[in-house]
């Protein structure tokens, strides 16, 4: 059986890590803190909002989870380096195995430990957020621009943009489209799982794709 090209299985393996992100997104915002630990563009107008007042928006939680973010993405980006050739380099992967990890023990955690005190959540979303943020170090240096894992804005923008109607000649669609429909997948399996079985279980089948992904990458790299 023939192989996918190697660009292919990159960008599988990079699907499957922006289905995580909406299934941990889901978990972050339904079952935690009210906040996102993947989509920052959503918090940076949460805490707009809270700062004038807004009922309902806390503004530590989202100011937390976007610092947690920052300091994922600079750790993680010190760790990887710079000027690595097109792929995962060794030390990606080893980031994204870490996380992987991570993610498995918040969400054993939620699920043996059951409802957290603020204190306690708080934490929670600082270390998922940072994992995210780690994450998108990790897959930079197989420069896909299209399937960035954690937002989907970018892509929404190029697929419209590059499309017929938009006058372009609809390159690149089908794995745009994709990235749209596994991070939306992604946010409906961990709101259904949150509503059958708690934000544990969501974790949890989210560090499941997680892992899918980045192995998918690294096998991929390997070849």
């Amino acid at each position: 059986m023939a192989r996918l090209p190697a660009e292919h299985s990159f960008t599988a393996g990079l699907l499957m890590l922006t289905a995580s992100t909406g299934i941990i997104d889901a978990a972050s915002y339904l079952a935690l803190d009210r906040v996102f630990t993947g989509n920052m563009t959503g918090n940076v107008l949460f805490i707009g909002f809270a700062l004038v007042g807004v009922a309902g928006i806390p503004l530590l939680n989202n100011v937390i989870a976007l610092l947690g973010f920052v300091v994922g993405s600079i750790v993680s980006g010190r760790i990887i380096g710079r000027g690595h050739r097109k792929g995962l380099p060794a030390t990606s992967a080893a980031t994204l195995a870490v996380a992987a990890v991570i993610i498995v023990a918040l969400g054993l955690a939620l699920v043996f430990v059951g409802d957290l005190p603020e204190w306690a959540l708080l934490v929670v979303t600082f270390v998922l957020a940072s994992t995210m943020g780690a994450q998108v170090s990790a897959v930079k240096p197989i420069g896909n621009s299209d399937v960035t894992t954690i937002v989907v804005t970018n892509t929404v923008a190029n697929l419209a943009r590059d499309s017929r109607l938009g006058g372009g000649r609809g390159q690149a669609w089908l794995p745009r489209l994709l990235a749209v429909v596994a991070m939306g997948l992604g946010a409906a399996i961990g709101a259904g799982l949150i509503q059958l079985f708690g934000g544990g279980a969501a974790l949890l089948a989210a560090a499941a794709v997680f892992a899918a992904g980045t192995g998918i990458l690294v096998a991929t790299n390997r070849r």
